[in-house]
């Protein structure tokens, strides 16, 4: 009777633990979701769709590395439109369920709308380096600030020599906060003998700047920084070819983009810089930190196993997507926003693509204009040399 009795509590043990075994199974292969926000329609929509590449790309190497506590990563996408309202709508409708993440979105507008619904969480990784969010808030950006990238332009066109040099900025709000700073960056004692000799303005509308640009070759800059991005800048390509004006143009990072080079290429400046992170590649030019030589050669076996090229675009959302994931592999499963804001604020010495990043030095973001390199278009090599070291040190003068 008694070897009857055991036999039949183990049998109802076994069917009471059954259901559990089964449950356990299924949530464990219930995919990690995280939910993305992106520009893949629009004016933008080149941009958003290069990001959600390389977030398409990273997924397959952090599921192979064991997703986030044994569970696979999954990247869930929704479109904005390349519209900060849309934004706002989705990230009202996104943290409603009370997420712990939300990436994206690509814009500094867009970002700046979405952000004071982080008040309290959750966390939001932006892709756009345009923006400067709080210490301490829930808000990341990617890559390196458009700050630095500003400075280290300075840098190395008075490290060259170019001390006499033209501005020219959209007239709306984003180019006059661009002006502005530039104005402090020069205002800085290195910069003592750096001379704007001419300003110049246009809409993102118009569709010349011939005036503007005759009236900068008169005032015989050195050298010219041109702020713009996407069909506003190629306007501005247009004038300078155009009126024949000959000197070393600079512009931002947010036109490094292999799509729009061989779209302007009838009409690019013939000698285009851009400040950049460490992501370009510089095989026996530079040597960066073991780790970030690392990440960017599994970065880039990553687009050439398709047959792809990765440009700037592709590590505004590639490092970020690695970060986030690293934070929440040393969490419990399941932590809070507020543990993920301080799991990411705390990070130092993770080595991406773009730098090695240290959160409690540089809160936010990570990287400085120490993760900053210079760099020139080649038609010749169809692509981005390194012509500068870090903070914008020529490689020769």
């Amino acid at each position: 009777m008694a070897a009857q009795r055991w036999t039949q509590i183990l049998a109802l043990s076994s069917m009471a633990l059954a259901p559990l075994s089964a449950q356990s199974f299924a949530a464990s292969n219930k995919p990690y979701d995280i939910n993305v926000i992106l520009p893949l329609t629009g004016g933008v929509a080149f941009l958003g769709k290069e990001e959600k590449k390389s977030l398409q790309l990273v997924q397959p190497v952090i599921n192979k590395a064991g997703g986030v506590h044994g569970r696979k990563v999954r990247f869930v996408y929704y479109d904005d439109q390349t519209n900060p309202q849309t934004s706002v709508q989705l990230a009202n409708r996104l943290t409603a369920s009370k997420p712990t993440l939300l990436l994206g979105s690509s814009l500094v507008s867009s970002c700046e709308a979405m952000a004071p619904l982080m008040t309290n969480g959750p966390v939001m990784y932006c892709f756009s380096p345009g923006i400067h969010p709080k210490k301490g808030s829930y808000v990341f950006t990617a890559t390196v600030s458009t700050k630095d990238l500003a400075v280290a332009t300075i840098n190395y066109f008075r490290l060259k020599g170019w001390t006499r040099i033209a501005i020219m900025t959209s007239a709306d709000a984003t180019g006059q906060d661009i002006e502005r700073g530039l104005d402090k960056i020069l205002a800085r004692p290195e910069n003592k003998n750096m001379k704007v000799v001419d300003r110049a303005h246009f809409n993102i509308t118009d569709v010349s700047v011939a005036a503007q640009i005759e009236r900068i070759k008169e005032a015989k800059p050195q050298a010219m920084i041109a702020w713009a991005t996407g069909s506003p800048i190629a306007t501005v390509f247009k004038g300078i070819v155009q009126s024949g004006l000959n000197i070393p143009v600079a512009t931002t990072q947010g036109n490094m983009t292999y799509a729009q080079m061989k779209q302007y290429a009838s009409f690019l400046p013939k000698q285009l810089y851009i400040a950049a992170s460490e992501w370009v590649q510089h095989k026996g030019v530079l040597k960066f930190a073991p780790g970030v030589e690392k990440a960017q050669k599994k970065f880039f076996a990553a687009y050439k196993a398709v047959n792809l090229r990765p440009d700037a675009g592709a590590t505004l959302s590639w490092d970020p997507a690695l970060i986030v994931v690293h934070a929440l592999r040393a969490l419990k499963p399941n932590p809070s926003a507020l543990q993920l804001r301080d799991a990411i604020a705390g990070m130092k010495g993770f080595a991406g693509v773009n730098g090695v990043y240290d959160f409690p030095k540089f809160p936010q973001r990570g990287l400085d204009i120490h993760d900053v390199i210079m760099t020139r278009w080649s038609p010749s090599h169809n692509t981005w040399v390194v012509v500068g070291k870090p903070t914008g040190v020529p490689l020769a003068k």
